[in-house]
């Protein structure tokens, strides 16, 4: 089990949808039927062809993103480009007919070894496709750190964003990664930030929101 050495939430700035789901009894409940979830674009020096995957938790409470190449380091045996790691997946959210959601939190997990000096960043946003985008929320780390690490970004309920019902919009995932070597030495150590996975979940108040679509 990973464990925390530090942690940081910050409110998704999201604005507000052009086409608001009407609320209904069921909203909050996830849809009965299976949700599928296609990555139909992958790009960044994070993730590498075949190294992240998704998957979607049965009962619909959870997806979760894993990295097996997305690290980010400074020092010994590091290229100069190194120092900063990013990847932008492109999800395709396939949701039973009537229902629509939205993201209230994001949970990102990994590993960090900076040196005395050094500072790490790891940073997210999040949109639809043809909606604005959201600013980047900014986790910050300082050394020495030796240990799991765990961040997590949150959404009002009231300032959720909901994929128009009745229409395909991709949801991004923009994430980032950096290292500075600071005031550490970069020719006789190395410090690096890795991320193992990313989970948002589903659930009716803390992760995903689930609404139904107004009937036509």
């Amino acid at each position: 089990m990973l464990r925390p050495v530090m942690t940081g939430g910050a409110a998704l700035m999201l604005l507000a949808a052009p086409m608001a789901p009407r609320a209904a009894a069921a909203d909050g409940v996830p849809p009965p039927d299976k949700v599928v979830i296609d990555v139909v674009a992958v790009n960044g020096s994070g993730c590498p062809a075949g190294t992240a995957n998704v998957t979607v938790s049965p009962d619909n409470t959870a997806f979760t993103v894993s990295y097996s190449h997305y690290v980010a380091q400074v020092g010994v045996g590091s290229k100069p480009t190194d120092f900063r790691k990013n990847c932008q997946l492109g999800l395709n959210v396939h949701v039973p007919q009537g229902f629509t959601y939205a993201v209230a939190k994001a949970d990102y997990r990994g590993f960090a070894r900076l040196e005395k000096g050094a500072t790490g960043l790891q940073r997210a946003h999040y949109y639809f496709q043809g909606m604005s985008q959201t600013a980047f929320m900014n986790h910050h780390f300082t050394g020495p750190v030796n240990d799991d690490w765990q961040t997590s970004d949150t959404t009002d309920i009231d300032a959720l964003v909901y994929a128009p019902c009745g229409a395909i919009r991709y949801f991004n995932i923009n994430t980032e990664l950096r290292v500075d070597a600071g005031t550490s030495d970069p020719t006789r150590t190395t410090s690096l930030m890795a991320m193992d996975s990313t989970d948002g979940s589903i659930n009716t108040l803390y992760h995903f929101a689930w609404k139904t679509c107004p009937v036509v």
